[in-house]
């Protein structure tokens, strides 16, 4: 059987939890207070993100950083870090 899910679905409910204890100070709501043009919404991720928009350049930001933006694969597992990106994947489109 084909599905559009993946087998191992991200847990966004966490991802909104880890997204508010470590993103928030700089990316609340979708916004980026260090660099306002660069926020984590569709439009912006697409221009600006290494990858484009899709989880998979997210965590890779997430987990190496980039400029201002400091790296959290010390600081969260792999497992955080998964659902982290696709719930702000998920809620680009939303922001």
């Amino acid at each position: 059987v084909v599905s559009g899910r993946p087998a191992l679905a991200a847990d966004l409910e966490n991802g909104e939890s880890v997204f508010q204890g470590n993103c928030t100070a700089c990316h609340a709501g979708g916004n980026n207070t260090v660099v306002p043009e660069k926020k984590l919404k569709k439009e912006a991720i697409e221009k600006y993100l290494t990858g484009g928009y899709n989880v998979d350049a997210i965590k890779y930001q997430v987990t190496n950083g980039k400029n201002s933006m400091p790296a959290f694969g010390e600081k969260l597992g792999p497992d955080d870090i998964d659902d982290v990106a696709n719930y702000v994947f998920n809620q680009a489109t939303k922001w």
